[in-house]
């Protein structure tokens, strides 16, 4: 029996003295359910769609075919500017197999784009903003031609700073939760790994003929641009994602003529979460959402 009381007199003081200095601790440290940067709105996508590559380097045909794309996203809510402030996280990752017109030579492509960025945030109404910002725009890829025998291959590699842009919508049909986005990315300066027209990666890479391979580009020799246009629909704590695309890259650059037009229809699933100590739970108050 005092053993008994002796435990409870134990329990009761832990829980008079403990637990609330570990509240303390949770909201005023900013680590607890008050804190809006613990909330994480994060999609993974899955599409197919139609692409058009065009390299002066490897031919002076286009090349038409199918693009499969996979694209994972985070936003959240920052500490910046009174809580203004989203950060965007965005990867995206695209193979494609085309064709020229003749069809007798086939080509494959494929491009990792990585973007980091922010944006502010201005609520215009209770259901509708517009975020403003800029983007760390890095991006790695090739184009393989199978017929060629001397450069069968081009890489591609540059990096940017876009202006962003992003219309949010929130809207009901009939009860029904939806959330509508339209995303615009320009660059608008930046650098690019190109080799001269006729140069091969021989004379880059083993001989040490490297000088000019690296441009500065902007507007007026890489006028590229991505958009992408989604819905979400809610079941239950997820949404699912259908999104549209439009991923718009061309360059102008040693002589070199490229493009890449890309039109994607993807479709994914969309949780909203919240971090608490690396664990992760489906709850986020309307009023701390980055998206």
């Amino acid at each position: 029996m005092i053993k008994f009381r002796k435990s409870i007199i134990v329990l009761i003081t832990l829980m008079v003295h403990v637990l609330p200095s570990l509240g303390q601790n949770n909201e005023g440290s900013g680590e607890g359910f008050s804190d809006p940067t613990r909330y994480v709105t994060r999609s993974t996508m899955y599409g197919v769609g139609f692409t058009n590559v065009f390299d002066t380097y490897l031919s002076p045909q286009e090349y038409k075919g199918i693009d499969f794309r996979i694209s994972r996203e985070t936003m959240r809510m920052t500490k910046l500017f009174d809580g203004n402030v989203s950060v965007q996280n965005f990867f995206q990752a695209d193979l494609g197999y085309t064709h020229n017109r003749a069809d007798n030579n086939n080509a494959f492509s494929g491009l990792v784009n990585w973007n980091y960025g922010l944006h502010y945030q201005f609520r215009l109404t209770d259901n509708f903003k517009l975020l403003a910002g800029g983007l760390f725009d890095l991006n790695g890829g090739f184009v393989y031609n199978l017929r060629n025998g001397n450069n069968p291959a081009s890489a591609r590699a540059y990096v940017n700073l876009d202006a962003s842009g992003m219309a949010i919508w929130h809207l009901k049909i009939k009860r029904y939760p939806i959330v509508l986005r339209y995303q615009v990315n320009l660059p608008v300066i930046g650098l690019m790994f190109s080799p001269h027209y006729g140069q091969s990666y021989y004379e880059i890479f083993s001989l040490g003929n490297a000088s000019g391979v690296v441009r500065f580009t902007s507007i007026h020799n890489q006028p590229s641009l991505r958009q992408m246009l989604s819905a979400d629909l809610p079941i239950g704590d997820t949404k699912i994602r259908f999104s549209y695309l439009a991923d718009l890259q061309q360059s102008n650059v040693n002589k070199i003529k490229t493009h890449t037009y890309s039109h994607v229809f993807m479709v994914g699933f969309v949780k909203n979460l919240f971090r608490v100590s690396n664990k992760q739970a489906t709850f986020l108050p309307p009023a701390v959402q980055a998206y």
